[in-house]
């Protein structure tokens, strides 16, 4: 009796052992496979252009490869919290068109560093200057939240002639990432309902005669999302300390030398404190 009662006991003592064998092989399993479906790779450029790390590569799950060139301060202390800024390129700065070629033709993330000594700037290289590419930017945004220690509150963004397209869909899609946006002779392609909500400050700023798109997108853009916010109930003042439009007279130009509203806007708006400080200040 006794040895069948003894049998009986060492049988369940086994069963229970299998059992939780079996559990804790399944969920170290599973462990593994979720860091591996976690892990994001990044691959370290190893050339420079003056203070720039270039083609450093993140690799997404999901949007494939990000190309991108980064300053990050030589005295980077992840103790301490950072601004973060990412300059969206136009024309000849895409990837396909040559590494670093964006930071050979743009000054915003060269400029960029004279407002903010403690500040990481990002000049991806991206492959069009549409959804894809914004998914792309904000996957990068979202990286380097979670693995630097970025203030979330100084979090900036711009984006000149078609790099201003990809700023539109981004700040169509997830606007709460960025604490303002700065927007150089392009257009709007998205909608502003996010951006209405979250309250995020853009600012338009063009040539009058902008070769490639004239001004009038920037200016319906503008009528557009003042209405947004009246509707929202804001008086006028609320609503120029969250959009502005500066479109620049001819005077502006020529007084600089410039006779290129549109391929030369870039380096005057870069070059422009009052531009540029709103963007920093803020």
């Amino acid at each position: 009796m006794w040895f069948k009662t003894l049998k009986k006991k060492n049988i369940c003592i086994i069963v229970c052992l299998i059992i939780l064998s079996s559990y804790l092989y399944i969920n170290k399993n599973s462990d593994i496979q979720s860091q591996k479906n976690s892990k994001i790779q990044i691959t370290t450029g190893t050339k420079y252009y003056k203070n720039f790390s270039l083609d450093n590569v993140f690799q997404d799950d999901q949007y494939g490869d990000i190309h991108y060139n980064a300053y990050i301060p030589k005295a980077y202390d992840k103790r301490q919290s950072y601004a973060l800024y990412i300059t969206l390129p136009g024309y000849q700065g895409l990837y396909f068109q040559g590494v670093g070629k964006n930071l050979e033709t743009e000054e915003f993330g060269f400029v960029s560093q004279n407002y903010n000594a403690q500040m990481i700037v990002l000049a991806p290289q991206l492959e069009d200057w549409d959804e894809l590419s914004a998914n792309q930017t904000i996957a990068l945004t979202k990286y380097f939240l979670k693995h630097y220690n970025i203030d979330k509150n100084k979090v900036y963004i711009s984006g000149y002639s078609g790099g201003g397209e990809t700023l539109s869909w981004i700040l169509t899609n997830e606007p709460e990432l960025y604490r303002a946006a700065l927007m150089c002779s392009s257009k709007w392609d998205g909608n502003f309902n996010k951006v209405v909500k979250n309250k995020t400050p853009i600012y338009f700023v063009i040539g009058e005669e902008d070769e490639y798109y004239g001004s009038t997108p920037f200016k319906e853009a503008y009528q557009q999302i003042v209405s947004l916010y009246k509707k929202e109930g804001l008086n006028q003042e609320e609503i120029d300390q969250l959009v502005i439009l500066d479109v620049k007279n001819k005077e502006y130009f020529t007084s600089q030398g410039i006779t290129n509203e549109h391929g030369y806007g870039g380096h005057l708006f870069a070059n422009d404190e009052h531009i540029m400080g709103w963007l920093f200040n803020r």
